[in-house]
């Protein structure tokens, strides 16, 4: 029987088999399509005289089944891993890495690329292909292509060690969060927490063979929850206790020792490249061109939103003392007061939305909002395959019912998927000579899970999770270039989140709250009061969570541009980094390091900034929206066309400015958090 990975796919609209194909069908399928794609490769060196098409377009489209399979299997080893999964990704991934170091280590192979890059000013090239070329020829030095076949072999060994780590890091953090469960069997240990979260506790704690008893586990929708509302104080501290320990216990899940290897590992190969470190490497192709602009950029805002945040910790450390006598509040009490304080000032807290956002119709209002602006259809197929039960399929068509694109989404947590939220692609867009690929698109999350008396009711903030999730799977979905390299959110990583976070902006518009935020029992539309609360209460504490997210980032930053040997140790160079920014006292025995996916294991290293840098872009380009109406067609039609479906085709700053009419200001972001008052 011929491998499902090989065969063309049978399927509606040639998705992914997911329900023929077995495990031991990964390997021989990417051995034999990997053979394939240096054939491709051999043929693009065999020309004789290198052109854009037989050269860069050539390249750009070589390698297609190669990618196609090597997305279904590292998709599934994120959302449905198992350990034989991981054993074979320990294997693939060297195999691919390799392949790819062929390809940008061959003489030959550059030396036609070279010679077509010298040729461009000759060459009648639109601007979409210029930036092709630029990409290629780029790829190809920044991977090494200009080095000695010495200094190859060294990035070769560089490149699969660090492939190694990269995903031993996950493994590890996947692990851990996995094999910790609490119980608690007393009523008065779980005060305080709502009704839906009980019963999910109770319904964890049945699973796990302890019918009777409250479970908690360290996945979001049971974690966040507890440190949210629990009365109990040392159940608090347990829990946060346990999320913070992750991979540095010291045992042979800790990952201290995996981050010098891969700091190390980053700084020798960027100096390889002629760059003094790997921040330096990576922003040589990001809107923000050095380590010093960054820098600049976080401490500009730290100047801003720390004075609001002593304010805000201030405020909450008094409302604590003075409700339960807390003299010194914890790391483990901040989400606790806060929620309690909110309530008090806004009379608005998660219990009382959470009824208001079923996910089902949250989704359809998510889809609806999509149809409002850019006029999208999502139609549930049960005849594309899933990975996984809980996974629901749908085909996109625009407003004149053409095919757009198919949409994948997966919202519960299970222990083979790995903790957060993100969007992923099964296959890129493109429309080379005539032939037009569309795009297969999924988002995976881990949301408050249904119980036997309660639908999955979400928190405000997995709202805004999927909004977000879903702006970034619109970017996919509605792409719209030639090639697939520039295609869907293949642009610079500090502006991929634009498309997302400006989409969480809607969530908080009445508008389009009206379309789907209706009381799960009643039906009654969420009330136009409870919106102007959420919308007051949407300042709250921003100052001290910008504080948060320019911690990371400075932290992210400090990584990669301080000298790998001068880390000696993690927990003392987390410490100095975050001093600036942490107003709490410093937990003994807590890292964040250690499970901080995003750089070590994701793709975010040296590019943590880019969700505040992309805050700004959103604030200052959702401001377009309010002023014109959040529903505005020819507003939103400016977006599609120069934003969402225009990709990487073209330099952002361009795309931005050919959407807003001006470069970005600050200002409007500042605003929106409060941290300085409008005009």
């Amino acid at each position: 029987m011929q491998n499902p990975l090989l065969a063309n796919f049978a399927t509606p609209f040639d998705t992914a088999p997911f329900s023929t194909i077995k495990t031991e069908d990964y390997l021989p399928a990417i051995k034999i399509a990997i053979d394939e794609a240096k054939l491709e490769i051999e043929n693009i060196k065999n020309k004789e005289n290198p052109t854009f098409e037989n050269t860069i377009e050539a390249m750009d489209q070589s390698g297609e089944k190669l990618g196609t399979i090597s997305s279904i299997f590292f998709n599934l080893n994120s959302a449905e891993t198992s350990p034989e999964l991981q054993k074979l990704a320990r294997e693939i991934s060297p195999l691919l890495t390799q392949h790819s170091n062929d390809i940008l280590l061959d003489p030959v192979l550059f030396q036609k690329v070279a010679s077509v890059f010298e040729s461009k000013d000759q060459l009648d090239l639109n601007p979409e292909q210029v930036t092709l070329l630029d990409k290629t020829y780029k790829s190809f030095v920044r991977n090494g292509a200009k080095l000695t076949p010495e200094q190859g072999e060294i990035l070769r060994t560089i490149d699969q060690e660090l492939a190694q780590l990269s995903l031993k890091f996950g493994e590890n953090v996947l692990e851990e969060t996995n094999k910790f469960v609490h119980f608690e069997s007393e009523e008065n240990a779980v005060e305080g927490l709502p009704e839906g979260i009980k019963e999910a506790a109770a319904q964890i704690a049945e699973e796990k063979g302890q019918p009777g008893k409250w479970a908690f586990t360290l996945d979001y929708p049971s974690y966040v929850p507890a440190l949210t509302y629990a009365k109990n104080r040392e159940l608090r501290k347990l829990l946060f206790y346990a999320y913070n320990t992750k991979c540095s216990k010291g045992d042979e899940l800790d990952n201290q020792q995996i981050i010098k290897d891969i700091l190390q590992l980053k700084e020798k190969r960027a100096q390889l490249l002629g760059f003094k470190n790997h921040a330096e490497f990576i922003l040589a192709e990001r809107m923000a061109k050095s380590p010093g602009e960054v820098t600049e950029f976080l401490e500009s805002l730290l100047e801003k939103a720390k004075p609001k945040a002593e304010q805000e910790l201030a405020e909450l450390t008094e409302f604590a003392k003075k409700t339960d006598g807390i003299t010194e509040l914890k790391k483990w009490d901040f989400s606790y007061y806060s929620e309690l304080l909110k309530k008090e000032k806004y009379a608005i807290d998660d219990e009382l939305l959470r009824p208001y956002f079923q996910l089902e119709k949250v989704i359809s209002g998510v889809f609806l909002t999509a149809k409002k602006l850019f006029g999208l259809e999502f139609i549930p197929n049960k005849e594309i395959p899933v990975y996984h039960p809980d996974v629901l399929a749908y085909e996109v068509k625009d407003a004149n019912g053409k095919h757009i694109a198919v949409f994948y989404a997966d919202y519960f947590p299970r222990p083979g998927k790995r903790n957060g939220a993100w969007m992923t692609s099964y296959r890129g867009q493109s429309n080379v000579n005539g032939v037009s690929k569309r795009p297969h698109v999924s988002i995976v999350c881990n949301f408050t899970k249904p119980t036997k008396t309660k639908p999955s009711l979400l928190t405000f903030n997995e709202v805004t999770t999927l909004f977000h999730e879903f702006g970034h799977a619109l970017h996919g979905m509605l792409a719209n270039t030639t090639y697939e390299s520039l295609s869907g959110t293949s642009v610079y990583w500090d502006f991929v989140e634009l498309p997302s976070q400006i989409f969480e902006n809607w969530c908080y518009e009445k508008d389009c709250l009206d379309l789907f935020a209706v009381h799960y029992e009643t039906g009654e539309k969420i009330p136009a009061g409870l919106i102007e609360k959420l919308k007051k209460a949407a300042n709250f504490q921003q100052g001290y969570q910008t504080l948060r997210q320019i911690s990371f980032g400075l932290l992210d930053m400090a990584y990669h541009s301080t000298k790998a040997e001068e880390i000696e140790s993690i927990p003392t160079f987390e410490t100095e980094i975050m001093k600036q920014t942490d107003l709490l006292p410093k937990v003994e025995g807590t890292l964040m390091s250690p499970s901080f996916s995003h750089i070590f294991q994701g793709g975010y290293s040296a590019g943590y900034y880019s969700y505040k840098w992309a805050e700004v872009l959103d604030a200052d380009a959702f401001e377009l929206f309010l002023e014109n109406g959040v529903f505005d067609k020819k507003t939103a039609d400016s977006f599609l066309k120069n934003i969402l479906s225009a990709g990487g085709s073209e330099h952002p700053s361009i795309l931005y400015k050919r959407f807003r009419g001006r470069e970005p200001k600050q200002d409007a972001l500042l605003k929106r958090a409060g941290l300085i008052t409008s005009n």
